[in-house]
């Protein structure tokens, strides 16, 4: 999606860098509020350079932590208004299994974030759920209102839901498998504001008015939203702001059916993650074949560290040991799959040393507010960071408490500005 390349004002309400899945939240609140805002882009929409790309991801109530598990029905209901406000369907409920050992800490944390004893053994799991199996020592969590996020349309609509909350949009736009079509040049022009991809921002200059220098244009706006996924530390670290962020890069790998349309391999298979598994101590996830006809969706919940300018890169003849884990993970878990993938594609998780989020002002400048390091986890929750977001940078009191989420359990990260 191309933005127009008339010439647009210069002062905002408000300037989101970073037109993924959280700053496109955080835009779209914003517009909400009735405030004129720049959403800008890097990269020429849409486009698989980020982490919000991709056909699905999986939703849950079931957290190990306590403060996700309270955001997540504020985040259900925000996803259920924007498929209201988009009219197109944005979440399949399949139900999602978590396998872990018995009495483990993680799974005990989500048994208590569902507030249910629904556990299955080995046997019940096998009856209801065949292309599943336990071993010894391990049981099964059931989340009923587990399920699928269609990814690209959820973007797609919540950019158009941004838009159009403030009257303005891109020419001629039809979305891909919504019945959304975005307004017309006339109607962008008429309400003014703007989103802008294929700008790449140069310098920010902080102030009580703050600068934003693109490759194509200079911006100030009275508060500011950064978003900008892997390339945030390179945005913040002239600001004096260290964050301790890890891009990895991940490979997302789909495997085939051995009998194709298997009733418990298929689309009405549940959704998956692992908790404890001593192979798999970053986790595994998985998704009913529904972007690719007889390819179920299996991923590690872990990548190697990479340079975000270097993410598309051949690697091809490179050692790939999270591929051999999954294999084997595959073979004794769910042996209704080819042991090998049939299809390997890339995504970009931003990682921070607890895997939690960052969601704080700037320490030195507060109306510079900043969301990073979603670390694989965070898409479901991007209705609720978005708002949270929003707030902060409206100096409104939080609607959930950011304290796990602030820059200060990061000791010494503030430091000179270059």
């Amino acid at each position: 999606m191309a933005s127009t390349r008339q010439p647009h004002q210069a002062t905002y309400d408000a300037i989101v860098i970073g037109a993924g899945i959280q700053g496109s939240f955080a835009a779209y609140h914003l517009a909400q509020r009735h405030r004129d805002t720049l959403l800008l882009e890097q990269f020429i929409l849409p486009h698989s350079r980020g982490s919000s790309h991709g056909q699905s991801r999986i939703t849950r109530s079931a957290y190990p932590q306590a403060a996700y598990a309270r955001m997540m029905p504020d985040s259900f209901r925000l996803w259920q208004r924007l498929e209201a406000e988009a009219s197109t369907t944005l979440y399949r409920r399949t139900g999602l299994v978590i396998l872990g050992p018995a009495g483990h800490s993680e799974l005990e944390g989500c048994r208590r974030s569902l507030g249910t004893n629904e556990v299955l053994d080995a046997v019940t799991l096998a009856r209801r759920f065949p292309g599943l199996r336990l071993h010894a020592g391990e049981v099964a969590l059931w989340d009923s209102t587990g399920g699928v996020l269609f990814a690209d349309r959820a973007l797609r609509a919540v950019q158009v839901g941004a838009a159009e909350g403030m009257g303005w949009g891109c020419p001629g736009l039809v979305l891909a498998a919504t019945s959304i079509t975005i307004s017309t040049q006339e109607v962008f022009r008429r309400h003014g504001g703007t989103l802008r991809d294929g700008e790449k921002v140069l310098r920010i200059e902080p102030g009580a008015v703050l600068t934003v220098t693109t490759t194509a244009g200079v911006y100030r706006a009275p508060r500011l939203i950064i978003t900008a996924g892997a390339w945030a530390g390179a945005l913040l670290a002239p600001l004096g702001l260290h964050l301790p962020l890890q891009p990895l890069r991940i490979d997302v790998c789909y495997w085939r059916e051995k009998e194709p349309k298997t009733p418990s391999m298929g689309r009405d298979s549940p959704c998956f993650i692992t908790v404890g598994l001593s192979q798999a101590p970053h986790s595994v996830y998985g998704l009913p074949a529904l972007e690719y006809p007889g390819l179920v969706k299996v991923c590690y919940h872990h990548g190697s560290p990479t340079d975000p300018e270097e993410r598309d890169r051949d690697l091809s003849g490179t050692p790939h040991p999270n591929i051999t884990l999954l294999s084997s993970f595959i073979s004794s878990y769910l042996p209704g799959l080819e042991a090998q993938p049939a299809v390997m594609e890339t995504c970009l998780y931003t990682n921070t040393p607890d895997g939690d989020f960052i969601v704080d002002r700037h320490p030195k400048f507060s109306n510079i507010i900043i969301g990073a390091g979603f670390s694989g986890h965070g898409f479901k929750l991007a209705p609720v960071v978005g708002k949270l977001l929003c707030e902060l940078s409206l100096g409104e009191e939080p609607s959930h408490s950011t304290a796990p989420f602030a820059i200060n359990r990061f000791p010494g990260v503030l430091r000179a500005a270059l």
